[in-house]
């Protein structure tokens, strides 16, 4: 969805209930005026949604609320909060996951609430029931608000490190890279804000087309509730490579897919950028032992992709693997094993013809490590960093972030926040190289205690992707989460407007 035209909308409607009847002006040329421009303003509000985080005995979730300084919305005299408030209980059909508010917590209890710019605020649950969680944020600590959902599980066959970037309320969305087979279990959790129902249909995509279901039809999403759908449960076509689209036929809803391999860990799948004719998925370990693409086709003309892996030091095209066929409507996967041998890496797709850039979505299964000592993240494809984006939950030990600039060579500004516990915000700018990946270690806040946020801020030059991986290492096994870093929309576009009683006579 464009939520750019979505935001002029709003504005002319909250100018109309103002004036009686708004109207976006254009000064006559012939009175010798000149067209006045768009304004670039500070959201005063935002909405984050987090999944419901584990059922698991042994599972430990931290949660991570930031906004940076820079950017103070107008208040106009509003409460200036951030919170993040349990949602309902909805189960949807006997064979979805409950979910529960939470032991001994009222419904109106903030779980995160965040009082102030520039520092983050952590809470954490051991809770297996915990609940999804919705968030508002007003006034100053709406422009780019962010809030990571990190869980840990150290024993049995769903161990791993489960991290989720809290994302706003949306009517669709991609997610290529599920499975309905026999070793994965896939949960899409579908979150509604809003205070009446939302309807969602969910429609998968194999190999060979749409996978035949009547279940993922028509699913209702009760006013502030979480509902859980096991994928396998939509088919009776195990499909270990496919693509889900998620659509609101009413209302909107938030949207994660949680992942669960018997015997490489799992993560969160979240969702791919809109469909395009080119992709950038940034932040490939340098020790990956394995490498999945998973693209489709989503307009009615297949599209035919160039791969390849941008590195430290320029462009590689993958032995075997210069190109991708993907049919319209169907899922290809393709197995990179060890592309980036040895050397962080970003996968670059683009049209193999220049007149030929068919809409596609894409995703990264990453595997690192070996054996009964697996573990798994997922790379979806992401935006630029056009202004700022931000990662709130990063440790002094484990953090890296992943710059790739796919054009030209690119400038940004990496702000590490005061801690949780204290400390002293820090800054470093990065130059990354056109056609590279930059993998650094962020800088560590002075003084630092607790988790701290890190926030990309573009300064010059070429469009930057970005990713954060934090590795959690348990048993000799590399637990580790991979975020991407798209832009935090902390602003919006506000054409300027003036009353122009005129329109109201004959």
């Amino acid at each position: 969805m464009n939520r750019t035209t979505l935001s002029l909308i709003g504005t002319a409607t909250a100018l109309a209930a103002v004036t009686g009847f708004a109207a976006l002006t254009v000064p006559d040329a012939s009175s010798g005026g000149t067209a006045a421009t768009a304004a670039r303003l500070p959201v005063e509000r935002s909405t984050l949604l987090c999944p419901a985080p584990t059922s698991s005995e042994l599972a430990e979730t931290t949660y991570t609320s930031f906004t940076p300084k820079g950017k103070d919305a107008r208040t106009d005299g509003q409460r200036n909060r951030a919170e993040l408030l349990p949602a309902e209980r909805a189960v949807e059909g006997a064979e979805k996951k409950p979910e529960g508010r939470g032991k001994d917590r009222r419904p109106d209890e903030p779980v995160v609430a965040l009082k102030e710019p520039g520092t983050p605020v952590t809470a954490e649950t051991s809770d297996a029931e915990a609940p999804a969680l919705i968030g508002t944020a007003d006034g100053t600590l709406a422009p780019g608000w962010s809030t990571q959902q990190t869980t840990v599980i150290t024993a049995g066959e769903a161990r791993a490190v489960l991290g989720a970037r809290c994302t706003a309320p949306d009517t669709a969305f991609w997610f290529p890279g599920v499975s309905t087979a026999k070793d994965r279990q896939d949960y899409v959790h579908l979150t509604n804000p809003d205070s009446s129902a939302a309807v969602v249909d969910l429609e998968m995509y194999g190999r060979n087309g749409k996978l035949k279901s009547t279940a993922g039809e028509g699913i209702t999403i009760p006013a502030r509730s979480s509902v859980p759908v096991l994928l396998s449960t939509l088919t009776e076509e195990p499909t270990a490579d496919a693509t889900l689209h998620v659509v609101a036929r009413a209302g909107r809803a938030g949207a994660a897919v949680q992942a669960e391999d018997d015997k490489r860990g799992g993560d969160w799948l979240q969702a791919a950028a809109d469909p395009s004719g080119s992709a950038v998925l940034p932040g490939i370990p340098a020790d990956a032992t394995s490498v999945q693409l998973v693209a489709m086709a989503t307009s009615e003309d297949d599209a035919d992709v160039k791969v390849r892996l941008a590195g430290p030091s320029g462009p590689i095209t993958p032995a075997g693997h210069e190109t991708l066929h993907v049919k319209s409507g169907m899922t290809a996967a393709v197995d990179l094993a060890d592309v980036t041998k040895g050397e962080p890496g970003s996968l670059v797709l683009t049209p193999a013809e220049k007149d030929d850039a068919a809409p596609f979505v894409a995703a990264l299964r990453v595997t690192r490590g070996k054996g009964g000592k697996q573990e798994t993240a997922f790379i979806p494809a992401t935006g630029p960093v056009e202004e700022r984006a931000t990662a709130a939950d990063n440790r002094a030990k484990g953090t890296s972030l992943s710059l790739v600039a796919p054009g030209a060579t690119g400038r940004v500004k990496v702000i590490a926040s005061a801690g949780s516990g204290g400390g002293s915000a820090t800054a470093k700018s990065y130059t990354v190289k056109g056609g590279t990946t930059l993998a650094v270690r962020p800088p560590v806040p002075s003084g630092a205690k607790g988790g701290y946020a890190v926030t990309v801020v573009r300064e010059s030059g070429g469009p930057v992707h970005a990713s954060r991986s934090l590795e959690l290492r348990e048993a000799g096994v590399p637990m580790f989460t991979v975020q991407t870093l798209p832009d935090d929309r902390g602003t919006v576009v506000v054409p300027e407007a003036e009353q122009d009683l005129s329109l109201l006579t004959d």
